[in-house]
């Protein structure tokens, strides 16, 4: 295959060209290998075709458009994505890629004569017959990289004096490309130094004029100074190369000799060109203190360096440091001593200076680091403007003011560039402890100058292992990291020092909050700020790297800027700081009570004592998914409320959706602290909401005498109370830990009794109550009053809006109605989407099992074996995630008859197996005797323990009060 983009769109393969005739086939082609081997979105195919007015029909011409490229070129040559379309390109195949990759040879080996190989690929404009505007924009960036080239190669060229050559291929390249500037300026030292002054002068009013019309502006001062040159005689025939300076400059302080790491940033940076000879190049690279970036610049400059021979130049500029940042003035008489100029020979005025920094700096193929830059506007006047020039700047604040700038935010380190960093500075007593030594740098938290700081310490105490050092990092890390004067601390408290006082008072203020990641909504209310002002402050903070920003729109402080936040914040009065805790807790706890859903806000309410918030102009927009990104901070901040009733109300205001969502680790975590504080301040209302709670953490995974022992509990205290609607919350849950332990006549009983009761109370939703009632109906064989109270169900959630009991009453009518021959499978599938969408709209990862589980098994009746087999294990999968003890035994049973209907044998009685473990472990006679009942069924007619089996669970059938034939129907 061989396509061609550089001038007309072609292709031809073994030789013969492809006809590609259709207008909108072409440019589909030509978007696909204007970025070839990545997908581009369909969305972008459909403007490129028609722009802002798209036909109703567009995504189906568009397929068709692909369908007949696919027919044209090879196989495999057109990807296809969810997200559109692509162009699968061998090396050698697309001549844009071919140019690019001849160029950096030609780059790299400073050759012409390879350039001139590279610059003959191109056959006119790219896509020249396309005017879409897509491709035209995409057309422009190659056309740029050609013109590009051009000019390197004709650098070199001049270079070698080989003008007189050069003049006529330059005069038609510059009425091809006419506002390019240096190509102009090329032109015009090749005429003047062919003796034809007159025609270069020419050439510079040709561009002043077509500047003006074109563009409104003058010249560059690089055309300019070109155009005083000739006018001064300073460039005329035989004149050679341009004013060279005198010999190399070094100024450069000496770089560190263990650098380690960085790899990433580094290769990002060196192929981002830094080392190429176009420019100027400029490098930005900030990050927190102590990070490394003077270091990582002084390495580049290292790497970078033989490609600006003359000169390399440092200064200090003071951003972040006990003296006043460095005047730009001052800088740039800095830098002009180390060219070698004369005190003398430095303008006084400031302008003037700059003028004269930009000449000696255009004379240079130059490298200058511009260190600790306080602002964008400090280092504007210092940045080379010629060709040729690098310019590498760090900073700790983000210099968003510089454009045409590459970025690089540095990081900290990776765990093993951190432990290879100890490795360099203390010596092989690393790499003899290893865990000690992750866990150092971990609490160094892996930034350089920390790292620095605790190796030095341990290379200067040869007695030492390592886990001494760790040992006194672990009480406090901040006092420890310190050698001869330089401090971690000492570097925080520099950036720290120069803010403003309301950034101060926020950063000592996140010293008091409790949890790692903030956003703008829990600042404001820590600090007593509007959002709009938090946010601001924020993105203040994160200008200076005092705090990072992982996700748009959540921060985080590094471990040790929290330690250094947090010994600030110590300094504050006390009652600021209970102030500021008191406020984001509370805004915490509104935040989750706006997640549950309407039909169970007002239980909620009633269990929390109806809470009132302190900033009610304090408005998440997406309280759920604001919660699953808080979810890692809940346990911190309901530890830091210990004597406070947040303690125990932020856990229950969460419980719905970390229940329902599967989170059931940081639910048992935060269920048991809340009970403990409801315990310490002896609020018995309070005990009895968190040990209901607690109890549906050790249900779910199959903890049923401590979940009982928690209900019955909670049970007494409320009616002890007069709570009677809190009560028969917790019959339900009481009821569905009987039908696990198989004491179906208990549970049957205890919901009738629910049922009785609820009459004398409001608010208390029956839909729990009626779920646990049709399950424990559906397990005693009586098919048709379950689904009578299913149906009664359907209305309560309908009537309460209840998505997450409509998804599970839909699916519990499905199962029913198939078990009794009133619903076809084509029927049934048609609740099970209706059930599954309800439940992944809403996030209810226990509901979307059960679909899958439901599914499995009306798959399975079609003899659809493979198509369940995947929807079993969809179903496993999640109540394996979830915990989910009873359920996990439910569908491997399932799974399992599937098995041995498919005539896997040998998997059916493995996973018969499982099910007898599981549910043993759990204590859940009904499922263990159903599973050993399909053992029996996977072992030879006339085997032993195939009777034993069957006989072992008859026995379980008549103890719990049904029989095999009522399980086997289930």
């Amino acid at each position: 295959m061989r396509y061609r983009i550089l001038g007309p769109l072609s292709v031809t393969v073994d030789g013969q060209p492809v006809a590609v005739t259709a207008g909108r086939d072409r440019i589909v082609l030509a978007m696909l290998l204007l970025d070839p081997n990545r997908i581009v979105v369909a969305g972008e195919l459909v403007d490129a075709l028609w722009g802002s007015a798209p036909p109703a029909t567009a995504r189906g011409q568009l397929q068709s458009c692909i369908s007949r490229l696919r027919r044209m070129l090879p196989v495999g040559a057109i990807l296809t994505d969810r997200a559109g379309y692509g162009i699968h390109v061998e090396p050698g195949e697309l001549d844009a890629e071919v140019f690019a990759q001849a160029v950096e040879k030609a780059r790299a080996d400073a050759d012409p004569a390879a350039y001139r190989r590279a610059l003959a690929l191109r056959r006119g404009p790219a896509c020249a017959e396309l005017d879409a505007p897509a491709i035209r924009q995409a057309a422009a960036v190659l056309d740029e990289r050609y013109a590009l080239a051009v000019e390197d190669w004709a650098d070199l060229e001049l270079a070698a004096g080989r003008e007189r050559e050069l003049t006529g291929e330059l005069s038609a390249l510059v009425e091809r490309f006419p506002l390019r500037e240096r190509m102009r300026g090329q032109l015009m030292l090749a005429l003047a130094r062919s003796g034809r002054q007159a025609d270069a002068l020419t050439e510079f009013r040709r561009a002043r004029q077509l500047l003006a019309d074109e563009l409104g502006i003058e010249p560059g001062e690089e055309l300019q100074e070109r155009h005083r040159q000739i006018l001064n005689g300073e460039i005329s025939a035989g004149s050679g190369a341009e004013p060279a300076a005198s010999g190399p400059v070094r100024c450069l302080p000496r770089t560190v000799g263990d650098f380690t790491g960085r790899r990433e940033q580094i290769d990002r940076l060196l192929a981002d060109r830094l080392t190429d000879d176009a420019g100027p190049r400029v490098a930005v690279i900030d990050g927190m203190a102590g990070s490394g970036k003077t270091t990582l610049a002084l390495h580049l400059a290292a790497l970078a360096g033989d490609r600006y021979p003359d000169a390399h130049l440092f200064v200090d500029l003071q951003g972040h440091s006990e003296r006043d940042p460095v005047e730009p003035a001052a800088a740039l008489h800095t830098l002009l001593r180390q060219l070698g100029l004369a005190v003398e020979e430095i303008p006084l005025e400031p302008m003037q200076r700059v003028a004269r920094w930009r000449t000696e700096a255009a004379r240079r193929r130059l490298l200058v680091v511009l260190d600790n830059a306080a602002s964008s506007t400090q280092i504007a006047d210092l940045l080379p403007t010629a060709p040729g020039s690098l310019a590498l700047v760090t900073s700790r604040r983000r210099l968003a003011g510089l454009d045409g700038a590459r970025v690089e935010s540095l990081p900290v380190l990776s765990p093993d560039e951190a432990v290879a960093l100890l490795e360099q500075i203390a010596g092989d007593r690393v790499r003899a402890e290893p865990a000690a030594s992750a866990e150092v740098v971990r609490r160094c938290g892996l930034l350089p100058l920390a790292i620095r700081l605790a190796g030095a310490r341990l290379a200067h105490r040869p007695r030492w292992r390592v886990a001494d050092l760790l040992r006194r990092l672990s009480e406090a890390a901040l006092p420890e990291l310190a050698a001869e004067d330089r401090t971690v601390t000492g570097a925080f408290a520099l950036t720290y020092g120069q803010l403003p006082a309301p950034l101060q008072r926020v950063f000592r203020l996140l010293g008091v909050y409790p949890g790692a990641d903030f956003d703008a909504l829990a600042v404001a209310a820590l600090a007593d700020l509007a959002r709009d002002t938090a946010e601001d402050l924020l993105e203040d903070l994160l200008d200076v790297n005092l705090v990072d920003e992982p996700e748009p729109g959540v921060f985080r402080l590094h471990d040790l800027m929290r330690e250094y936040a947090e010994m600030l914040a110590a300094e504050l009065p006390a009652a600021d700081r209970t102030a500021a805790l008191t406020a984001v807790l509370d805004f915490q706890l509104h935040a989750a009570i706006a997640t549950a859903s309407a039909s169970h806000r007002a239980l909620l309410l009633s269990d929390l004592g109806q809470p009132v918030p302190s900033r009610p102009d304090l408005v998440v927009a997406d309280p759920i998914a604001r919660l699953e990104r808080e979810r890692p901070n809940l346990v911190a901040l309901v530890e830091a409320a210990t004597g406070t009733d947040y303690a125990w109300q932020i856990p229950r205001a969460a419980w719905q959706v970390l229940y329902f969502h599967g989170y059931t680790d940081d639910l048992r975590a935060l269920q048991r602290i809340g009970l403990a504080a409801a315990e310490m301040s002896g609020n018995r209302a309070a005990i009895a909401t968190s040990a209901n709670y607690l109890a549906s953490v050790y249900s779910r995974v199959g903890q049923d005498d401590q979940a009982e022992e928690h209900l019955r509990r909670s049970i007494r205290l409320r009616e002890e109370l007069g709570q009677i609607g809190a009560a028969l919350v917790g019959y339900p849950n009481l009821a569905v830990i009987y039908l696990s332990q198989g004491r179906f006549a208990e549970s049957l009983e205890l919901l009738e009794t629910a049922r009785s009761r609820r009459r004398f109370t409001k608010h208390v939703s029956q839909s729990p109550l009626l779920a646990v009632l049709v399950d424990v109906l559906s397990v005693l064989g009586r098919p048709e009053e379950a689904l009578y109270y299913a149906r009664l169900r359907l209305l309560s959630t309908i009537e309460n809006r209840e998505d997450g009991g409509l998804a599970g009453t839909l699916l519990s009518l499905q199962r029913l109605r198939y078990r009794l021959g009133t619903l076809s499978a084509a029927a049934a599938h048609h609740y099970i989407d209706m059930a599954l969408w309800v439940s992944t709209r809403i996030g209810y990862q226990s509901t979307t099992s059960d679909a899958h589980h439901n599914r499995a098994r009306v798959l399975r009746e079609e003899g659809r074996y493979d198509e369940a087999i995947r929807e079993h294990r969809r179903a496993v999968e999640i109540s394996v995630r979830l915990t989910d003890v009873r359920h996990q035994a439910d569908f491997r049973h399932d799974y399992a008859v599937t098995l041995r209907r498919l005539g896997d044998r040998a998997g059916a009685r493995a996973m018969f197996e499982q099910v007898v473990r599981v549910a043993r472990a759990g204590g859940h006679p009904y499922w263990t005797a159903r599973a050993q009942v399909g053992l029996a069924d996977c072992l030879e007619p006339g085997d032993p323990e195939a009777d034993r089996l069957r006989a072992q669970a008859r026995e379980t059938f008549e103890r719990i009060g049904i029989t095999e034939e009522i399980a086997a129907a289930y």
